[in-house]
């Protein structure tokens, strides 16, 4: 995860770079900036003749000024023109600093949210900040957040330890969402508890009741080492790949367990493809990993990244 020296840290040796720098990181690349990166991965598990278009939004962070309604508007308007199969929300809606004009309440961007379409619908996972965000879930230890029940309202389902069957041209797969690694984080703060994770990966992999390939959304991209070669993807967000990065380093992410699993396509068990996201957390600069929407090809050729 984004640690705060580590940011801080990140942000310093840019500095070194002059006022330019600085000001680009906060003012343009943050706001200004949306790119879509594409990749084609080819996980062992997934049938090379089920082509499958998805199209993946991560880390919103809904705040004014840096992402207003009309922001994730036209990230709305940009997914769509992507013609996927299915899109996918991989968590953290709601804002993840206080350098903020307004927080965006809930249903407000969420019925902006609403107006996503794909043929196989749109789904969705909560993000730690969607957690740490609502005191009445962590003082009662158990959700639903206020921002799970903002998009179920607006109609797109939310899965906390799920799966549900899909089917494309008569082929069937499985989508499973595992609930926030982190959920409780913040939680000693109002008692006593172990439990960190609203995660539980066993009992959502235990409801897949056939051989049909698994895609799984999982909000921080920690849980991958895990992750058994079951399952052919996994989609992740959280990190933002670090809202710094230099030649391919983000010094804001730590290693885990020797990984770095702060932005792109890995190949563990599984494949996994981690998102930059589109917002910010603790301070809004961004250098080096514009904001993004994601599109993922599974079946068909297709360019590796641009």
């Amino acid at each position: 995860m984004i640690t705060r020296r580590h940011l801080i840290r990140s942000i310093g040796g840019l500095s070194a770079l002059g006022i330019s720098t600085a000001a680009y990181g906060v003012g343009v690349e943050p706001v200004l900036r949306l790119r879509v990166t594409r990749y084609h991965p080819k996980p062992r598990q997934w049938p090379a003749d089920l082509p499958l278009k998805i199209a993946v939004i991560a880390d919103i962070h809904a705040c004014d000024p840096w992402m207003s309604l009309e922001r994730i508007e036209s990230i709305v308007d940009r997914t769509n023109a992507l013609n996927a199969d299915i899109v996918v929300l991989l968590g953290d809606y709601v804002a993840g600093m206080h350098q903020v004009m307004r927080m965006i309440p809930s249903r407000e961007w969420a019925r902006v949210l609403a107006g996503l379409r794909a043929p196989l619908g749109v789904h969705a996972v909560m993000g730690n900040h969607d957690y740490w965000d609502d005191r009445t879930v962590q003082q009662a230890g158990h959700g639903p957040t206020v921002a799970h029940r903002a998009l179920e309202a607006a109609g797109i389902p939310v899965y906390e330890n799920d799966a549900v069957r899909l089917t494309k041209d008569g082929r069937p797969f499985w989508l499973a969402g595992l609930g926030d690694q982190l959920a409780f984080l913040p939680a000693r703060r109002f008692r006593s508890v172990a439990r960190f994770g609203a995660d539980d990966l066993n009992a959502t992999l235990a409801k897949i009741t056939d051989d049909a390939p698994v895609i799984l959304l999982a909000h921080e991209p920690n849980i991958a080492p895990l992750v058994p070669a079951r399952v052919a993807l996994q989609l992740s967000g959280h990190t933002h790949g670090g809202q710094v990065r230099l030649l391919g380093w983000s010094p804001a992410v730590s290693p885990r367990n020797g990984l770095r699993l702060a932005y792109g396509h890995f190949r563990l068990k599984c494949d996994l493809i981690v998102s930059g996201g589109l917002g910010c957390s603790i301070m809004p600069v961004r250098v080096g990993v514009p904001p993004e929407i994601v599109e993922v090809t599974l079946g068909r050729a297709g360019p590796v990244v641009s």
